[in-house]
């Protein structure tokens, strides 16, 4: 056998090997801190998607209820008191104002006319 095999590792190999096995160890968690980052931006955007649909949703259902509440008030010809006792004791006169106002403010000004004309 030659001498180099028979001699035991050197310090200076030693060293260069657990230096070697640190660095590999680095960059294996390095690797996994940017899959995890990568997991956690994409949860992210999921989350906001989520809740930007669900407050468009929010959005159309008040709408629709501040039209109704609209039918009941300028076509109907009910004070707002007497369309809040049409709906139920869940609606206050504060969010009935609020979903009526919500309504004007949305609606178009060509539906707003053919609402009017008796559609």
């Amino acid at each position: 056998m030659s001498q180099t095999q028979d001699r035991p590792v050197s310090k200076q190999s030693a060293r260069q090997l657990a230096r070697r096995a640190a660095l590999d160890a680095q960059s294996k968690m390095r690797e996994q801190r940017v899959e995890r980052e990568r997991r956690l931006s994409g949860r992210g955007v999921e989350v906001m998607v989520a809740l930007g649909e669900r407050d468009e949703m929010v959005r159309r259902c008040e709408q629709r209820a501040g039209e109704a509440l609209h039918q009941m008030t300028a076509v109907e010809g009910l004070g707002l008191h007497e369309a809040i006792q049409w709906c139920g004791k869940d609606l206050s006169r504060r969010e009935a104002a609020r979903l009526c106002a919500l309504a004007r403010d949305e609606v178009p000004p060509s539906r707003a006319a053919s609402d009017d004309s008796g559609d």
